[in-house]
């Protein structure tokens, strides 16, 4: 009798279980709007080396400060040395927001980097789950 018991408990915790996993939608059904933007060369980009270092020290630490905030779900540089110098990927609402946090960026601001705006979409999974992450990033450059 305490085994039937044990077993009907044992069935009934598997089938609440599995019912609870089966109300998610599947990823293809999550799709949901980002904004891509594509980091270029700059016009201004004829600062001396120092001032160069202090931009990228800023440029560096403004991305961890959004990225803590839940906005920027992806950013880094291409390694090629070309006129594209890297991507971030923002999680908003709208594309007026990402421009506003765009001009925050101290090497946008300079010059040193000028950028367009493309809808991406993809599920929010991952690295793209909504909001902020759920571990910082730590021992960020200070602006």
């Amino acid at each position: 009798m305490r085994i039937m018991l044990l077993l009907l408990c044992l069935l009934g915790a598997s089938t609440v279980f599995a019912q609870g996993t089966g109300k998610e939608k599947p990823a293809i059904e999550q799709i949901r709007r980002y904004w891509f933007v594509l980091l270029t060369k700059g016009t201004n980009r004829n600062q001396d080396s120092l001032t160069a270092a202090e931009i990228q020290k800023g440029h560096l630490a403004n991305i961890g400060r959004l990225y803590n905030e839940g906005k920027i779900k992806v950013a880094g540089p291409f390694g090629d040395g070309g006129d594209w110098q890297g991507i971030f990927i923002f999680d908003s609402p709208e594309k007026t927001e990402v421009e506003q946090l765009l001009q925050s960026d101290p090497a946008i601001k300079a010059g040193r980097l000028a950028y367009t705006i493309k809808p991406w979409y993809t599920a929010p999974i991952g690295s793209f789950v909504p909001g902020k992450p759920s571990m910082p990033t730590q021992n960020q450059p200070k602006p």
